[in-house]
């Protein structure tokens, strides 16, 4: 067994670590990931680690390993050993896991179409993140798009939550919306939602000048500005912020522009981590972080979780599809395969039509 480790002080050091494999007790399983995806998401993860608990959900192995993280994926596993009744091998699962050959799985609920992880240790972590879906037993279940399920799925049901938070708050009394890291396929699904929602705002997507023709060609934004040209943006309209990128040099510039006409900032990604400050320009008291899980978790007990499950399937569902027209998919093997491809994604160096995936069988 080996698992792909991130150093927590800094993240652009990585290291393969070889470990025991791992055996079933009474009432585990253990599951061999077979593929997973990655993207600027997870190493979002990486930086929010310590804020939100992301590096509880796998505890790394091997020497020094206080020094050390495993950074969450999303993708899909089969369980090759079962000390459980309800969990039979040879079951596929898809959600949550290391980047490593083997995960030991404590299940507590178990429901025809998923299971809850009870591990102590993941416990009082967002329930989103233990749950493990037995796609075997979805009615529409297609394996021919595992891959875009494991790339797309976390980041357009991220989208789909921003795009309701922001209807369910009134567009916080804007009237334009702007995207910043407009390529990134989280702001992707949201163009999507925001497309989908009537009555939505104009909006406007900032990214890079090399990326500013791809994100043009989407359709998704009304309009698309690179990051030279702020001051196309019209600072006398009310304008609500969805930052993905965490620079706050940026940011503070635009809060410095916009003003009073700044209604709000959602706070959501970290693709330009290695830019995020302290910055007296922000205007912190309408600023806020946006945790997908916790509008998850308002939403089911308004709706009902099976409610939000049919709306927020239905959107990434449609979402994916559409996708189609642009998306790329790089496959690369085994854990050396991620080594390969880490820096260019902790970078940001990643052309926004590419989707990494691993396959590990």
């Amino acid at each position: 067994m080996a698992e792909f480790q991130t150093r927590k002080d800094d993240y652009t050091k990585t290291r393969i670590v070889d470990v025991p494999p791992l055996t079933a007790e009474h009432g585990e399983v253990v599951v061999n990931v077979t593929k997973f995806a990655f993207t600027a998401n997870n190493i979002t993860y990486a930086v929010a680690a310590d804020m939100i608990g992301y590096w509880q959900f796998f505890p790394p192995h091997g020497d020094n390993a206080q020094d050390w993280g495993i950074i969450p994926v999303w993708g899909f596993a089969e369980v090759t050993q079962s000390k459980h009744q309800d969990v039979p091998v040879g079951e596929k699962l898809f959600g949550y896991f290391p980047p490593a050959s083997e995960l030991k799985l404590t299940p507590g609920k178990v429901t025809a179409d998923a299971l809850m992880d009870a591990s102590a240790h993941r416990a009082e972590l967002p329930p989103t993140y233990n749950r493990y879906r037995r796609v075997n037993n979805e009615a529409d279940y297609d394996p021919s798009i595992d891959s875009e399920r494991m790339l797309l799925w976390p980041l357009y049901a991220t989208g789909y939550c921003l795009g309701d938070a922001l209807l369910d708050n009134d567009w916080y009394g804007a009237r334009q919306i702007l995207i910043l890291s407009a390529s990134s396929k989280t702001s992707i699904g949201l163009g999507y939602a925001l497309k989908d929602t009537a009555d939505t705002p104009p909006t406007i997507g900032l990214t890079s000048a090399r990326n500013q023709t791809f994100v043009s060609e989407l359709g998704v934004f009304d309009r698309v500005y690179d990051y030279n040209s702020l001051t196309s943006i019209d600072s006398s309209t009310p304008t609500t912020i969805v930052d993905m990128s965490g620079n706050s040099e940026l940011l503070g510039t635009l809060h410095e522009q916009l003003g009073e006409n700044m209604k709000f900032t959602v706070n959501v990604g970290l693709t330009h981590w290695d830019r995020a400050s302290t910055n007296e320009k922000i205007i912190t008291e309408r600023s806020e972080f946006f945790f997908a899980p916790g509008h998850i978790q308002k939403r089911a007990a308004e709706w009902g979780a099976d409610e939000f499950e049919r709306r927020s399937s239905g959107f990434v569902q449609s979402a994916i599809r559409r996708s189609g027209d642009w998306l790329t998919l790089s496959r690369h093997r085994n854990l050396s395969g991620l080594n390969a491809i880490y820096e260019a994604v902790c970078s940001g160096c990643s052309a926004p039509h590419e989707g990494q995936i691993i396959e590990l069988v």
